[in-house]
């Protein structure tokens, strides 16, 4: 059996399993994790739990130790160190007139490297923009492009609802969120309503998705014909959450209606408009009519 424990090196960032070993953990615990970007400083998210050696994957890297207050201090400089390091790239990327957006500049612990996370649209020739950054800082440097989701999680914000994004404060993974889930909710397909500051599909569309689904199939479809308690007519409008439907009856009026008052048999497809009859020539037969036209463009061209 190992202990094994559960760690995330930002907030709301991906969770990695460790091996504890005899350490005594605890959720909040500051421990230094060797990673194969180097050492870093991570957080306790899950504290240990034992699990047979068969169900863990192979190469699963041990926990060194725990965070000395030492430690605590140098990671804070890092932070220091970050600000300027951004403040240095930024003004380079500007000079260079580089089409490309710095987002954030993350020391590693020991210092060994520099990675700046940026965005563009396409490729960027950053070379001579790393010679530049490597010759001012005397480290390794690392150029990684992210998405702009990727960056609302590490910039952060308030959303349209009033609090701290989810992606920065609780969200570890990235779902996929499509209009199809807007529409199931009845929402108003405007991009400003449904989008957030990336500029994607808000992530909170997904949350709701499944319920509203499984309450809709409850209800009858939309120009769908229904017949309940001496009311016969067309559904024009569906209230998922309130579980309830509007019919207009025949003589143009609205009557809301429980879904659960429904029965399956009274439900039937909307009545179709009888097509329209095409006018009869001398009230003849048709293979009589296509041959007398026939004749008749015979004539003509004559």
């Amino acid at each position: 059996m190992l202990n094994v424990v559960k760690i995330q090196f930002h907030i709301a960032g991906k969770l990695y399993d460790f091996n504890a070993g005899n350490l005594d953990l605890h959720t909040g615990d500051k421990v230094i994790v060797e990673t194969e970007r180097g050492r870093s400083v991570a957080t306790v998210v899950v504290p240990p739990r034992s699990y047979p050696k068969g169900d863990l994957p192979e190469g699963l890297k041990t926990v060194l130790r725990k965070a000395l207050p030492e430690d605590i201090e140098a990671s804070g400089r890092n932070a220091s160190r970050e600000k300027d390091a951004f403040d240095f790239c930024l003004a380079k990327i500007k000079e260079r007139a580089m089409e490309m957006k710095l987002v954030k500049a993350e020391y590693l612990f020991d210092g060994s490297k520099v990675i700046f996370y940026f965005t563009a649209d396409g490729r960027v020739d950053f070379r001579e923009l790393v010679k530049d950054l490597a010759h001012a800082f005397h480290t390794r440097i690392e150029m990684r492009q992210i998405g702009v989701r990727d960056e609302a999680k590490m910039v952060g914000g308030i959303g349209i609802c009033g609090r701290e994004l989810c992606c920065s404060s609780f969200l570890r993974d990235f779902e996929p969120v499509s209009v199809k889930m807007a529409k199931e909710q009845n929402l108003a397909l405007n991009p400003t309503k449904i989008s957030g500051q990336c500029g994607r599909l808000l992530c909170c569309l997904g949350y709701e998705y499944e319920t509203y689904c499984t309450l809709r199939k409850c209800l009858p479809k939309c120009g769908k014909r229904v017949q309940c308690g001496g009311v016969d007519g067309e559904v024009i409008k569906l209230h998922v959450l309130d579980g309830t439907v509007t019919v207009r009856t025949d003589d143009d009026q609205q009557v809301v209606i429980k879904g659960d008052d429904i029965k399956p048999e009274n439900i039937s497809d909307r009545l179709k408009k009888p097509p329209k009859e095409s006018p009869a020539i001398s009230g003849k037969a048709p293979k009589e009519r296509r041959a007398e036209t026939r004749e008749k463009d015979k004539k003509e061209k004559r």
